[in-house]
């Protein structure tokens, strides 16, 4: 009884962790290029009483043992880096990613953070950046008193400037990918950071060598889906309310021993 009370508190646990990632996936749900979380459960150790395959008889084995599981943990949490559907907002900043690929944004402490979030705006310098200012690699410079900006599916940036007739090349977006982008490092602000799980990042031109192409005017939504979130949390707190059955039930059979032997 004593056993059932720890594994019914392992199970609470690990029910409450997932409800948290469900949240956070559903608090998402609106937030552009967000990938969701799916939590990743274990079985913990288990106490062997009786070996499966141990001898009964010199002639004789047991066939499947006796083995007392000890509960659940959970082992990680997984990013699904699945596709978003593309958002038209036909603002010529705001860029989607169609495929494979971060864009590349520089940090203050100088090292370099990645993302699917396109809605890029221009500081005071003119150079394009992300919602918190940070600036996108490589850098581009927006010339002054430009009337209008063109971004190719290959990423190439061209500036139309008042007076000139032709289009000017401004620089390129260029995308970076990972072998593994599930271990990538999530900080918050739509960034992730490279990891030794997630392999070397591997840059190049949009549209080439696996990676996706850029579409101008659009955005990446979240990839959550509501009604699956839902579902889960469902599942989730019928789950939580059997494990908290099971430690009303082992406090009972505690209480009637405790009185009657």
């Amino acid at each position: 009884m004593h056993a059932a009370l720890y594994v019914s508190k392992t199970g609470l646990a690990a029910q409450d962790a997932q409800l948290t990632t469900i949240s956070n996936n559903l608090a998402n749900a609106a937030t552009i290029g967000f990938k969701r979380d799916r939590a990743v459960f274990e079985d913990l150790l288990y106490q062997i009483q009786r070996q499966p395959g141990a001898q009964t008889t010199r002639e004789t084995q047991l066939p499947s043992g006796l083995q007392l599981g000890t509960g659940v943990r959970v082992v990680g949490t997984q990013k699904q880096f699945t596709e978003g559907s593309l958002q038209v907002t036909e603002q010529a900043l705001d860029v989607a990613i169609d495929g494979r690929g971060f864009l590349q944004i520089l940090q203050p402490d100088g090292t370099f953070a990645y993302t699917r979030d396109g809605q890029l705006h221009l500081n005071s310098d003119g150079q394009l950046a992300n919602a918190s200012g940070l600036l996108l690699q490589p850098a581009v410079t927006v010339p002054e008193n430009t009337n209008r900006i063109t971004i190719g599916t290959d990423g190439v940036i061209n500036a139309f400037v008042q007076g000139t007739p032709d289009p000017q090349q401004i620089g390129d977006l260029q995308l970076v990918d990972f072998v593994n982008p599930g271990g990538l490092q999530a900080i918050g602000g739509n960034l992730f950071l490279e990891t030794a799980s997630s392999g070397d990042p591997q840059l190049g031109t949009p549209g080439q060598e696996g990676l996706g192409q850029i579409q101008q005017g659009a955005l990446e939504n979240s990839n959550v889906d509501i009604v699956e979130e839902m579902v889960n949390m469902i599942t989730t707190q019928r789950t939580y309310e059997l494990n908290s059955k099971v430690v009303s039930t082992a406090d009972q059979m505690l209480q009637f021993v405790t009185q009657n032997l």
